[in-house]
């Protein structure tokens, strides 16, 4: 457990992010893509099922003993906060209304947030965006890990930790590696959400409350679910900064795992994705893929070569100097 990874900084590339120029060889071949590209009509249904499920499970665990509220959080709560967190990173891209009705998916992706119990939807549009623009773009992206964690978390027990302390990290990071000015809706968002975490402790007391927080910490932290953090954009293998994983889980994570088709698109809604690699099989049948979120928690933990420095960096000079 104490063997260092191999790796001493990121891979700096001087090339652009593949995904520009493999979406304008796929359009030229299959331009019927663009017929997917729009709002999602069963997405808002799904999301406000969710969101009342978690309602009811705060009334539900506010009977249990303390012993049982962090169980529930992780084996059932937070798997649904962890996905609406997926729902939300749908939304950031217009595809609940539409991108002609972008103030609802805002508002939308705050109700969505709700169970989550700490705000996040707005803040992660703001950041969200930069990431496909600015892919892998140094000081840009918040996505990738600073030099800190890349030089401290190298062994397999403090890459453990680190995964355990994903959410803080992601939390936390933007406000070092690229902080913007706090927006009026992400003030909002924190009202709104702090409004809705007071309602529920003066209706049903504390118990539903940690349930909520402990839930999402958690579940996007070290949990089977969380694997797709590490899998769509950690360096398995050299040159390659984009995976998919087409496995079940997608069918709890609003299709996530179909990354590259995601980078590639990100105007379709994860309900379509498989369409397009069905559409598009030769773009992808032939680049490396993921087969298990697990495994790639496992190798990730376990292999030298692979840890928060495994990732493809790049310099984008004329977006930091516009």
């Amino acid at each position: 457990m104490g063997s260092r990874a191999a790796r001493g900084d990121f891979e700096w590339v001087y090339t652009d992010q593949p995904h520009t120029s493999r979406r304008k060889e796929i359009l030229a071949r299959y331009p019927e893509i663009k017929s997917l590209m729009g709002p999602d009509p069963h997405l808002k249904w799904i999301v406000s099922g969710m969101v009342f499920v978690q309602l009811l499970a705060c009334y539900l665990v506010s009977e249990l003993p303390w012993k049982w509220i962090v169980f529930w959080a992780y084996a059932f709560g937070g798997c649904i906060n962890h996905s609406l967190t997926l729902a939300i990173h749908d939304i950031s891209h217009n595809v609940a209304f539409g991108n002609k009705q972008a103030r609802w998916n805002r508002w939308f992706a705050i109700f969505a947030n709700l169970p989550i119990g700490l705000p996040y939807s707005a803040s992660f549009k703001k950041y969200h965006i930069d990431h496909h623009r600015y892919l892998g773009g140094d000081g840009l992206d918040v996505d990738i890990p600073t030099d800190l964690e890349g030089w401290f978390f190298c062994t397999p027990l403090r890459k453990i930790v680190w995964l355990f302390l994903q959410p803080f990290f992601y939390a936390l990071r933007p406000l070092y590696v690229n902080p913007k000015p706090v927006s009026r809706m992400e003030m909002l968002n924190a009202m709104v959400q702090f409004s809705v975490d007071f309602v529920i402790y003066y209706l049903w007391g504390l118990k539903p409350v940690v349930y909520l927080w402990a839930g999402s910490i958690l579940c996007l932290g070290f949990h089977p679910i969380s694997g797709h953090f590490i899998a769509e954009h950690y360096m398995f293998l050299k040159g390659h900064e984009t995976y998919s994983y087409y496995g079940p889980l997608n069918l709890i994570t609003f299709n996530v795992g179909y990354h590259m088709e995601h980078h590639d698109f990100p105007s379709i809604p994860g309900s379509k994705l498989p369409l397009v690699k069905k559409i598009a099989a030769e773009f992808y049948d032939t680049l490396p893929q993921h087969t298990s979120w697990i495994r790639v928690l496992w190798d990730f933990v376990f292999d030298d070569s692979i840890g928060p420095y495994a990732r493809i960096k790049r310099q984008y000079k004329l977006a930091k100097e516009g």
